[in-house]
């Protein structure tokens, strides 16, 4: 089995360039664990967004593209029509994925492009200094909301809920949760699966933790994470067959 971890890791330790307890982490742990488990390092391309996912860069020994801020889908879209026997996974945050680049994310899922998509959502612009995001829940404090996000504001932006509305039967949309890594770990091989597989568009939102910007300790961090787990709630929403009458 291919070795995601370069060799020269093995010898020495490289800085966590991410903030100490960062969800990114996680994630990207057990992304790297489902590339192993289906042993596809070698014909697959990571495409990451500026903001705290560019940082993905550190760990994989895999082909990577850096893209503008907002643009990884679109970018990822033109890489998989350009080289259709590769596998395009597309990394980035809240902000990148439903703010500045949901244009894209909306027509990508729409025109069924066979691209995976992974979203980390940890309710906050992270990387600027957690002001308010598509994410963030009603009454939660951020820099740009000291008195709590405005009730104005809903529900919340619901990513995966919406995608669902408008995706093909094939695609595959899913919330996961860093709280729950191995489940985390099999959806996303799940999404990759449904990408080669089917020739499908794939996409997976993963609850995260933010303890630099929710300026909280870990314990507490997840402990608030339980409570997006509950507003934002995991699981598989749209799966080939799953969802299917008959």
């Amino acid at each position: 089995m291919d070795r995601i971890i370069p060799n020269s890791w093995l010898e020495s330790t490289k800085p966590d360039y991410f903030c100490p307890g960062c969800g990114h982490g996680i994630t990207l742990k057990q992304l790297g664990y489902a590339i192993d488990d289906l042993k596809i390092q070698r014909n697959t391309t990571l495409g990451i967004d500026i903001g705290c996912s560019l940082l993905a860069w550190n760990f994989f020994e895999i082909d990577t593209i850096q893209t503008h801020h907002g643009r990884t889908t679109p970018v990822m879209v033109g890489y998989k029509k350009s080289k259709p026997s590769r596998i395009a996974i597309a990394y980035m945050g809240d902000g990148g994925g439903y703010a500045i680049g949901l244009q894209s994310l909306i027509h990508a899922c729409f025109r069924n492009d066979p691209i995976t998509v992974i979203l980390v959502n940890n309710g906050n612009y992270a990387m600027t200094g957690g002001q308010m995001a598509p994410t963030t829940r009603p009454g939660d404090v951020t820099p740009t909301t000291p008195n709590g996000n405005p009730a104005g504001f809903g529900e919340g932006f619901k990513g995966p809920e919406l995608l669902a509305t408008l995706c093909n039967k094939n695609a595959f949309i899913a919330r996961a949760t860093v709280s729950k890594p191995i489940i985390l770990r099999n959806i996303l091989k799940k999404a990759i699966q449904n990408q080669t597989e089917n020739k499908a568009f794939s996409f997976v939102e993963v609850l995260s933790i933010c303890p630099t910007n929710w300026k909280l300790g870990a314990k507490q961090c997840f402990s608030k994470l339980s409570d997006v787990e509950s507003f934002y709630v995991p699981g598989v929403l749209k799966e080939k067959g799953a969802n299917e009458k008959n």
